[in-house]
């Protein structure tokens, strides 16, 4: 028999995806919004824009000052001098104080230029008035793009409950008044991710206006912060994902040309807008491809090293929690965004399923990388989340897609559908309602879920950039201690000096001297009026309630939580001081005495009381006066170093050693408490335990002397004379 042979089939080509109009897989081919013509909606959208604009900028006008403006309008004038010089003067180049070089200029050259060509100068209000204009632009600017990106996502619905969110956000509508730093960076951001979409969903027949607008927008972003090169790194994925979906991984491959052509387009995008970037940016300049990736290095590391109130705790914004961000977002985002995001998170396949796919997947992306980065690499955060400021747009713009799919699965549901605006209506009258009471500042803002801001305040920084000095600056001129045309001369001290200065030297001259003074140091020389926002004050002390205390003549609050005390001077608290600097230790007691009868909420006087106390060799009475300290403000490491060392006097070692532990639990890096547990260490005959905090204390306190002296007497008496005199040496004997 013959065997009967099999017939060969040819071999077929593997079958492409059947694409649909739009470019794309059927199984990625979702509703288009692009031919929604409700001119209605768009009416709506177009009215509340203008109404968003107008609002913020007359909040803008009316808002203080932050605290980093100091370094902000510095760089600005150095910026305008590089370029009316034409590089001649480089002052722009190397600025220490802040490192301000290691940021783009767009937004001081705009303001810089402006303030030169109106005449102004930093001391007047118009100069900052000019910034805060400017930062208001670049806020709706911001707001504006994500409601674009939500409406070419989800129509019009859309695009008007983001913009309403984004504005009804207290938080993000704050630093759009006074932030121009995190704001501008955010507004390049956003507006870089819409063009984005716009270029990809075209990217078939590539237009030049969008690829025009990813330009800019990473101009933007890069221009203010070198960490806006991300955006660089979004586009190439977002080419990479859209080649993908549209041919096939093969198709690089076989697909040559059109390989060639994403790659040419992403990369001449990504160098255009780096290179426009680099114009705004002298120190960039000097060497383009190394200079804005040290800045890069340099804000992965943001090392300035501060210390935060987190969680009631006062810590070193480099020891924080690895959960610092993501407690400050959900603390301090309203409600509808929170509630909204979780859900957009927990109906991310419907989303998908309903939207289109990569500008939905870009915008979670968007929203929860930068976040998990910088917890990954523990990045150094300070004052809040607003270096991850830029994440909350697109994270309003996946609420609202949120709400509007929660109001589609109950459209046969009345009742359900009623409740669904009833709760998102209330959570925004929320937010709204505070940022009418609070509208000068209201970027202090906590959610009802975490407490609101009378649960955050001594758990948390409420006006860490002391925003609320210029409203403390007006209650002495409605009081009427500040006018026009005074001749009496006031001195207000203030550990926000800088803004005082601002707010009252164009106005008042010679007459207002303005004082530089630390809160824990505020009475060492006297005043007439100390303003002092909480920014400066241990937890502890804000959450006994013993703050403002009662020299408090007015306070600035939010929702009722004081944001700033203003303090009248005089008083024998003066005088003490100036007893206590001349040694004259009978009559600084004395002093102190009457200033704690008058005031007995004065946390310094009982403190420095104790002092003088110890130095009279009444320790009784000094643990007394620690005693008293600490009730109004626990865990101040002066009240427990003085009450350990009147403790160690009486004999009470074990008290005293427990004192100082808790000093160091307070402050790890307070030297004076690990020389005093040597002290008790040695007198126990514990030589070994007292070289080792003899050690600590040096570490950190390195001109400690009298660690150095105990250390070599130690080693001496333990025969080690080579080690002794190493320490001597050290000390200059």
């Amino acid at each position: 028999m013959s065997k009967r042979t099999k017939k060969q089939r040819p071999k077929q080509k593997p079958q492409r995806p059947q694409k649909t109009a739009s470019g794309f897989p059927k199984w990625l081919d979702r509703p288009s919004y692009l031919s929604e013509k409700d001119d209605f909606l768009k009416k709506i959208f177009t009215g509340l824009l203008a109404v968003v604009l107008v609002v913020t900028v007359f909040l803008a006008m009316d808002s203080g000052i932050n605290a980093d403006d100091e370094f902000q309008h510095d760089y600005s004038e150095k910026l305008v001098d590089y370029y009316l010089s034409l590089g001649a003067d480089t002052a722009a180049l190397n600025i220490p104080k802040g490192n301000m070089h290691y940021y783009g200029g767009v937004f001081d050259i705009l303001t810089g230029f402006t303030n030169r060509a109106m005449g102004y100068t930093w001391m007047d209000a118009g100069y900052h008035k000019v910034r805060h204009f400017y930062n208001a632009l670049f806020g709706v600017l911001a707001m504006l793009f994500a409601s674009l990106l939500a409406r070419e996502i989800a129509g019009w619905r859309a695009g008007i409950l983001t913009l309403a969110f984004l504005f009804l956000s207290p938080r993000f509508l704050g630093h759009s008044l006074m932030n121009p730093k995190d704001i501008p960076f955010a507004a390049g951001y956003i507006m870089a991710l819409y063009y984005m979409l716009l270029f990809f969903r075209n990217s078939e027949k590539p237009s030049w206006k969008t690829a025009l607008g990813v330009v800019a927008g990473i101009g933007l972003a890069i221009g203010t912060r070198a960490g806006g090169m991300l955006l660089i790194a979004y586009l190439f994925m977002w080419a990479g994902l859209d080649f993908w979906v549209r041919n096939g991984l093969g198709a690089v491959f076989t697909e040559g040309k059109k390989t060639l052509r994403y790659a040419a387009w992403a990369l001449g995008i990504a160098l255009a807008g780096y290179l426009l970037a680099v114009l705004f940016w002298p120190w960039a300049m000097q060497a383009p491809f190394k200079n804005p990736f040290e800045a890069l290095g340099e804000f992965s590391k943001l090392g300035i090293k501060i210390r935060v109130l987190f969680k009631g705790e006062n810590v070193m914004s480099d020891q924080t929690s690895w959960d610092y961000p993501v407690q400050w977002i959900w603390r301090t985002i309203p409600l509808f965004a929170l509630a909204g995001f979780i859900g957009a998170l927990a109906m991310m396949k419907r989303l998908f399923k309903e939207h289109a796919v990569l500008p939905v997947f870009m915008l979670f992306f968007a929203s929860i990388f930068p976040v998990a980065y910088v917890i990954y690499k523990d990045s150094i955060l300070h004052d809040g989340w607003r270096h991850l400021l830029f994440v909350y747009t697109p994270m309003v713009v996946l609420a609202s897609l949120f709400w509007l799919k929660a109001e589609k699965l109950l459209q046969n549901n009345k009742t359900g559908k009623y409740a669904l605006y009833a709760i998102v209506g209330l959570m925004a009258a929320e937010s709204a309602l505070f940022i009418v009471r609070n509208h000068q500042y209201p970027y202090v803002y906590f959610n009802t879920l975490s407490g609101g801001i009378s649960g955050a305040f001594g758990n948390f920084e409420t006006d860490y950039w002391g925003v609320s000095m210029k409203q403390a600056v007006e209650e002495l001129e409605d009081a009427g201690i500040l006018k026009e045309g005074m001749t009496d001369t006031v001195t207000i001290a203030s550990s926000y000096s800088y803004l005082l200065q601002v707010y009252t030297n164009a106005k008042y001259g010679p007459h207002v001297q303005v004082r530089y003074q630390r809160f824990n140091n505020r009475y060492e020389r006297p005043w007439d009026y100390g303003i002092f926002p909480s920014r400066y004050i241990k937890g502890a002390h804000l959450r006994a309630g013993t703050w403002p205390n009662a020299r408090t003549e007015f306070t600035v609050t939010a929702n009722g939580v004081p944001l700033t005390a203003i303090e009248k001077g005089g008083g024998p608290v003066f005088d003490a001081e100036q007893y206590f600097k001349q040694q004259n230790w009978q009559a600084a007691a004395d002093a102190y005495e009457r200033e704690t009868q008058a005031y007995p909420d004065n946390e310094l006087a009982w403190m420095k009381l104790a002092m003088a106390q110890i130095n009279l060799g009444k320790f009784a009475e000094a643990r007394h006066a620690a005693d008293q300290m600490l009730r109004v403000a626990p865990e101040n490491t002066g009240g427990l170093l003085y009450r350990a060392m009147a403790a160690m006097n009486l004999g009470d070692t074990a008290a005293a050693e427990l004192d100082l532990q808790h000093c160091l639990k307070v402050e790890e890096d307070f030297g004076s408490a690990w020389y005093y547990l040597a002290v008790i260490k040695q007198q126990r005959n514990d030589l070994n335990g007292a070289l080792q905090d003899l050690q600590n204390c040096i570490e950190v306190a390195p001109n400690f002397r009298a660690a150095y002296d105990l250390a070599a007497r130690i080693y001496e008496a333990q025969g080690n004379t080579e080690q002794a005199r190493k320490l001597r040496q050290a000390l200059g004997q």
